[in-house]
């Protein structure tokens, strides 16, 4: 038995909810696991040595193991240890801190990638570290690193699918789920990668738009 339209329809109250369950998901550990390799990455430049050799040695930690392996240690291990969560907030946990690993190399090369000249310049008109922060390095580095971030979220939306494997009901286990009980796997799984699809492109969408604008205003200044 194959999809039709007349079963989308059926099924679309569910659809949506595992869809609204992706983008929330997908956006909440965006955002919290921008603001987490952000603080690593300032905490390795302006940070004592032994706090940034932790925090590389835990970096490279994540960024060298699978995430679905992250998963499983966060989600099944964690009552060895007398961490409970439940499937969404482990799925969000697992999702930002994955995502703080990467974001936290994006923002440290973006660090490194404004000429030295123009941190040197504000030191010399007596600028403090916190307004050189502030007005030099945080507005020069968001145009360097726009689009890796963009890339960056981007894998994070395919990397949502994971979430299916400790239940949490975001589109991948729905749609897996209607097109196990009719019989119809591959259907299921055509339409999920549209979905995924759609979203890839309007995030892409969103990102050319932010760097134009931010282009804009960087040539206005």
């Amino acid at each position: 038995m194959s999809l039709d339209f007349g079963l989308m329809l059926e099924k679309l109250p569910e659809i949506l909810a595992g869809l609204w369950v992706t983008i929330w998901v997908w956006v909440v550990a965006t955002a919290l696991g921008a603001a987490l390799g952000f603080l690593v990455a300032a905490a390795r430049r302006y940070g004592p040595p032994p706090v940034d050799w932790l925090l590389r040695l835990l970096v490279e930690i994540l960024r060298g193991t699978p995430f679905l392996v992250q998963l499983f240690l966060l989600y099944f291990g964690g009552p060895f240890v007398g961490l409970r969560l439940e499937p969404i907030p482990a799925g969000l946990i697992g999702l930002t801190v994955y995502a703080g690993a990467y974001f936290s190399e994006i923002f440290r090369a973006g660090f490194d990638a404004v000429p030295r000249g123009h941190v040197e310049a504000a030191q010399c008109v007596g600028l403090s570290r916190s307004q050189i922060l502030r007005r030099i390095l945080l507005p020069e580095m968001t145009m360097l690193v726009l689009p890796q971030c963009v890339n960056m979220a981007i894998l994070l939306i395919k990397e949502t699918a994971i979430l299916s494997i400790i239940t949490v009901p975001e589109m991948t286990m729905v749609i897996g789920a209607i097109g196990s009980q009719q019989y119809a796997f591959a259907d299921a799984m055509f339409l999920l990668a549209l979905f995924y699809w759609v979203l890839v492109e309007i995030c892409g969408l969103l990102g050319r738009i932010a760097e134009a604008r931010l282009s804009k205003f960087r040539f206005a200044a």
